[in-house]
């Protein structure tokens, strides 16, 4: 896996993600970048709002220049980490997605479902995902609208 600079991303996953997070984990620390894992590191059941709530405050605190989240479908993960006003977070399913997702509305948390997606393909979502820059431009005035009335626009 390559980018064009090495990152530092945040990564986690629940039980269902645990395998694909292991794997893409893997090949970003194999491609240079700072990865730190906030888990889950076994397989026994558990909450995923608590592992996408973790990656999110780690990007949004500045800790993390971009967030990887796994579970079954990506869904649950992208639920949760969209509930901070930070992050922009986007369910991936191939490399147009992830380039487009960062190009148009600079997300910074990538998620994948294990279940609907797998290794190769997910790996090359990430790989356009951290390498794609934010367009901004016409961009700017959409996310802008993506506050709530009266918050101070996402970074």
């Amino acid at each position: 896996m390559t980018s064009t600079t090495p990152a530092s991303i945040a990564i986690g996953s629940d039980h269902a993600g645990l395998t694909l997070k292991d794997a893409l984990r893997a090949a970003l620390e194999a491609a240079g970048h700072a990865v730190t894992d906030h888990g889950t590191h076994g397989p026994d059941s558990v909450d995923y709002p608590d592992f996408a709530h973790a990656v999110c405050a780690a990007v949004a605190g500045g800790r993390a220049d971009r967030g990887v989240l796994v579970c079954g479908t990506g869904i649950g993960m992208a639920i949760s980490a969209n509930r901070h006003p930070d992050i922009r977070a986007a369910v991936l399913h191939d490399g147009t997605e992830a380039r487009l997702t960062r190009a148009h509305n600079d997300a910074n948390v990538a998620c994948f479902g294990a279940r609907t997606v797998g290794v190769e393909v997910a790996l090359d979502a990430l790989r356009a995902f951290l390498g794609t820059p934010y367009e901004g431009g016409r961009h700017d005035r959409r996310l802008a609208k993506l506050a709530p009335p009266g918050a101070k626009p996402a970074a």
